[in-house]
């Protein structure tokens, strides 16, 4: 029988899942552009996937000060290398998850397109045309992205590790 669990609370478990959802629908999208040739269905790519970008910074953002003003519950018994990783592995998503749509908004800028969020509101270019700086930001968008797909195996590791060989009731801490 597997022990009750002290549970993230409602408010940071809708967080986590908003921001989990966006990111598999975003990542994907930003993958898809490469591969598209129509140039409309292109732009709306881009900006669908630019402004669901930008949701996830301010889902992050939002995250980040609910983790800080409410800390979660602590973690299940386990040797103290797997509560570093799982720290690590957990700080790392943080802190790409919100670098991440900053560097797509920045190269996208210096790239020449500004954003208006979802059709509708114009966000000021911080960075303004600039073609020698948009390939530079666009490697570190890149680079970011693939960093969340390594972390995002990682955590999935441990979720499997938890849910499947431990069964000790992690997921059920977020779910």
């Amino acid at each position: 029988m597997i022990a009750r669990v002290a549970r993230y609370s409602p408010a940071a478990r809708l967080l986590h899942w908003l921001a989990a959802f966006l990111v598999l629908v975003v990542w994907p999208m930003g993958m898809a552009i490469g591969f598209t040739t129509d140039e409309a269905r292109k732009l709306t790519l881009y900006m669908l996937h630019e402004s669901l970008g930008m949701a996830i910074l301010w889902v992050m953002l939002a995250r980040l000060a609910f983790r800080l003003l409410r800390p979660p519950p602590e973690l299940l018994p386990m040797p103290r290398w797997q509560k570093r990783l799982a720290n690590t592995v957990h700080w790392a998503l943080y802190a790409v998850l919100i670098l991440q749509p900053i560097f797509g908004f920045l190269a996208t800028n210096a790239f020449g397109f500004p954003l208006d969020w979802f059709w509708t509101i114009p966000l000021p270019s911080p960075v303004g045309e600039n073609h020698a700086l948009a390939p530079i930001l666009m490697g570190v968008h890149v680079a970011l992205g693939y960093t969340i797909l390594a972390l995002f195996v990682l955590h999935m590791a441990g979720v499997l590790y938890h849910t499947l060989l431990r069964r000790d009731g992690t997921l059920r801490r977020m779910a």
